[in-house]
């Protein structure tokens, strides 16, 4: 069971509200999903989670693969009984963590010493070496719906290549014809393997290049999915580049399909991105930032500024993380001093408080977005 509705529509830009539904329920958009790359949300509990609003999370085919196994997670009764989250889970399809592999040249050392290379790019698929011990893989469109299906996720993304930035026209435009034909496999495959208690969505590629976004938006819009995501964003090509993404692709997306914005966490980024017509964000930003003692604050809900709680100059602040917050840290009285001091020893606490914080940031954010609408 899937279907999504828009439920009111912005006069003013392409800003939308909608209700998306898996059969774990109903998710008001535009919303904000926390990542579980591994199977959980790094140093918070889903119940956590739950208390905060969240009504959906996302899960990291390329990890939950490689350990502790999508088979034996089917064996224990799926994604959401193996961790204990009954609500809704989006699972991506790997494409990002192998491009992760590859962007950075990393290599693996084999047991005769000789370098080789973690990734491989082939019409078939992906064939890519653990970062946990070597061992190589094949990721095709077929096997990542299989796998994802094993995982027993609402809503599957479909294998695709996140081109690196910067990329020259010819890289961007191969691997975009790469996604395209990753796609039109996985679609074909997933009507003859289609259940009903779950989504497939697809993937636009195509770099900083209009032309090449805009036939990867056309292609990928014309094909049977669920819903329509954009990818190769938030991959260091700065906010220019990114906001003029949005432009060449939000106005073209089909009306009656979700739109999610990938990798996209930061506060002013799913602002613009609402703008543009996107319903759905993920990205581990508010955690990772947290686990480093930084958080947002702001003042007006529309511009935002980051705060390193480990400089000095917090040693004696008295004060909240953010006035007038009412999230599980700032509403219980702990000081940034106290939070600070936590941070600087490595006291899981501290970092369980800031990233509380900025979880709550994001889905304070994205209710006031949806009450504006």
């Amino acid at each position: 069971m899937f279907s999504f509705k828009v439920t009111k529509q912005s006069k003013n830009s392409l800003a939308r509200t909608g209700i998306l539904e898996t059969s774990r329920g109903k998710i008001k958009t535009p919303v904000f999903m926390p990542c579980a790359t591994r199977g959980s949300v790094k140093g918070v509990s889903f119940e956590e989670l739950k208390n905060l609003g969240f009504e959906i999370i996302l899960g990291n085919t390329y990890h939950l693969y490689l350990r502790p196994g999508d088979k034996l997670i089917k064996k224990l009764g799926g994604l959401h009984k193996f961790t204990n989250w009954q609500n809704s889970i989006l699972t991506d399809s790997g494409g990002y963590q192998v491009f992760s592999l590859g962007a950075a040249y990393k290599s693996y050392q084999n047991k005769n010493g000789d370098k080789e290379s973690l990734v491989r790019f082939k019409k078939e698929g992906v064939i890519f070496k653990s970062h946990l011990d070597g061992s190589k893989h094949l990721f095709t469109p077929e096997k990542v719906i299989d796998v994802q299906k094993n995982l027993g996720s609402d809503i599957m993304m479909v294998l695709d290549v996140c081109t690196e930035y910067p990329a020259s026209y010819e890289r961007a435009q191969v691997s975009m014809e790469l996604t395209h034909l990753w796609a039109k496999k996985a679609i074909e495959y997933w009507q003859k393997k289609r259940n009903q208690k779950q989504a497939l969505f697809g993937i636009i590629q195509g770099s900083t290049y209009q032309d090449l976004r805009e036939e990867s938006t056309k292609f990928i819009s014309n094909l049977p999915f669920d819903g329509i995501a954009v990818g190769g964003v938030s991959v260091g090509e700065g906010k220019t580049n990114m906001y003029n993404v949005l432009k060449w692709v939000g106005p073209n997306l089909p009306q009656g399909k979700p739109h999610y914005l990938m990798g996209v966490g930061e506060p002013e980024d799913i602002i613009e991105g609402v703008k543009m017509g996107f319903d759905m964000f993920d990205c581990v930003l508010p955690t990772r930032l947290g686990r480093h003692g930084t958080i947002w604050q702001t003042k007006n809900w529309q511009k935002f500024q980051k705060i390193d709680l480990r400089k000095s100059k917090y040693r004696y602040d008295q004060k909240p993380m953010m006035k007038d917050c009412s999230c599980p840290a700032c509403s219980q009285g702990y000081t940034r001093a106290y939070i600070s001091h936590l941070i600087k020893e490595k006291e899981m606490l501290g970092m369980r408080l800031t990233s509380l914080h900025n979880l709550f940031i994001l889905q304070e954010l994205t209710r006031r977005i949806r009450e504006k609408i």
